[in-house]
């Protein structure tokens, strides 16, 4: 398939609304400033579609929210404001979407939607239209997004705004902790991991440098609330007990100021891979305010389990929850993944039944997200789907992570879990999306501000991205080196980055 577009701004939505449909294609894509068309899209097999700034200019003018004769205007001469271009792109994209859509014979549940936030998008209408039920309608009828996706996204809006009313979004921050570390890689994981036996040697200098980092930014960040901390990975568990404690005592010592009055309103640790937990690691985090941990299964199918390879068993899964429990976590996350290799809705119903009669305080289902880099032998399961006559991510298929996805939804609400919050990836199996339940009072409110990006985040560690929010909304990055060795040798060049990101107004 071949995609020309005549500015870079439609390059995007078109490319991805096209994978979406064709997640299996190879996509050639350019831009051509001569060319006529806004979009041209060539198809295997000859078809070619192409879009007209007259075909764009009809749909907007029925647009509710643009005001179609000072757009035009602009077109003929003027300067294009934002507004304009994001109302064009937006055309150019639904364009695309209906002409696949009747072509193919299929809708995609998040419509021409490509971002990875759609709650964020949810919560700016429903603002705007002063109505949960106008959002609904404005998802459907400008995006075309499905009913029960359209209704998700704007419940969970209202949540998550009810669930940062607390943080101090001006004076506060949040704090992530990466620990790029894991017993083994599985197959499906696309993060900047290593194995944790190759580094056993250098976990004590990845330490000492990662704690020069914590303090550095404990002092730029002077005056400042912590309002959460977050240690993920990789998994911080594949510490051994005494780094454990010595990474959470430097927290505990470096912010301590920025932790009175009770501005620390959550302290996540991923503990993530059930062949990591120990009880002297879990007594450790009881040893500090730790409030939220994860034990994460994906699933409990061991012969899923075995394949992507996690060196864990079903068994370990339930040991490590019970002993969590045991030492007094209240506020337990499971994670799953549906969409894994070989895996049926039955095999997603079985692993959800073990999972309830554990009762976790809140859970993650993930649609499989296939990545560059992690291909993770997604052949075997397009080959079983080859057999049964249907194509990866066709149909029938999307119509089996469909029921997947629903069974997950069914499962939290028999738990009293509720949606807290929701985001999307590229390439994401059957274009689903992941959605994090929580009882009432567990939500992990750091995924939120991951999602909605109003509270400055300061991370550190290999791969990490910090990102300063402005007051008006504007965001800057800044981005840690994802390759370990790397990291520790080029310290100094990370913090004059983070410097930067204060030091700059």
């Amino acid at each position: 398939m071949k995609i020309s577009c005549k500015e870079t701004l439609f390059t995007y939505n078109v490319y991805h609304v096209v994978k979406a449909f064709f997640p299996e294609a190879e996509i050639e894509q350019g831009v051509d400033t001569g060319q006529e068309p806004l979009v041209k899209l060539e198809l295997d097999g000859g078809s070619c579609f192409c879009i007209l700034p007259a075909d764009v200019r009809a749909r907007a003018e029925a647009m509710e929210f643009v005001n179609a004769r000072v757009v035009w205007a602009e077109m003929s001469g003027g300067d294009r404001t934002q507004e304009f271009m994001q109302a064009q792109k937006r055309e150019v994209t639904r364009h695309v979407y209906r002409f696949l859509s009747e072509m193919t014979g299929k809708k995609l549940v998040w419509g021409v939607l490509t971002g990875v936030r759609p709650t964020k998008l949810a919560m700016q209408i429903a603002a705007r239209e002063r109505s949960e039920e106008r959002a609904v309608d404005v998802l459907r009828r400008d995006y075309a997004v499905a009913l029960p996706k359209a209704k998700l996204a704007v419940e969970i809006a209202g949540r998550e705004k009810a669930l940062l009313a607390p943080l101090d979004i001006r004076q506060g921050f949040s704090l992530y902790v990466g620990i790029p570390f894991c017993p083994s890689i599985c197959s499906y994981c696309s993060f900047g991991s290593s194995p944790a036996d190759l580094w056993k040697g250098q976990m004590d200098e990845y330490l000492d440098v990662l704690c020069k980092e914590l303090s550095v930014v404990a002092g730029q960040m002077e005056g400042q609330k912590l309002n959460t901390i977050y240690i993920g990975g990789g998994t911080p568990t594949s510490l051994e007990p005494g780094q454990l404690e010595r990474l959470l005592r430097h927290i505990d010592d470096a912010f301590a100021r920025h932790m009175g009055a009770g501005s620390l309103l959550e302290y996540t640790v991923e503990a993530g891979r059930p062949d990591s937990i120990t009880r002297e690691k879990l007594e450790v985090l009881r040893s500090h305010p730790v409030s939220r941990i994860s034990i994460n299964p994906q699933t409990m199918q061991q012969k899923t389990l075995d394949f992507v390879g996690r060196r864990h068993t079903v068994q370990e899964v339930a040991k490590s929850f019970h002993l969590a429990r045991e030492l007094g976590f209240d506020n337990v996350n499971m994670d799953l993944i549906v969409g894994l290799p070989g895996e049926t809705v039955e095999d997603v119903r079985d692993t959800l039944r073990q999972v309830e009669e554990l009762g976790p305080d809140s859970l993650t289902v993930h649609s499989l997200a296939i990545k560059r880099a992690a291909r993770m032998g997604q052949e075997k399961r397009n080959s079983d789907h080859a057999k049964q006559g249907t194509d990866f991510q066709g149909v029938e298929l999307q119509g089996e992570i469909e029921a997947m996805v629903e069974a997950g939804a069914l499962s939290a609400s028999r738990m009293g879990l509720l949606p807290y919050y929701l985001y999307r990836q590229k390439n994401i199996a059957g274009n689903f999306e992941n959605v994090g339940y929580a009882k009432v009072d567990k939500a992990g409110i750091y995924n939120i501000l991951i999602m909605e990006e109003v509270q400055t985040i300061m991370a550190c560690g290999a791969g990490s991205i910090s990102k300063r929010i402005y007051p008006d909304g504007n965001i800057r990055r800044c981005e840690n080196v994802k390759n370990v060795s790397q990291y520790m040798e080029r310290i100094e060049e990370m913090i004059e980055r983070k410097k930067a990101l204060f030091d700059n107004g």
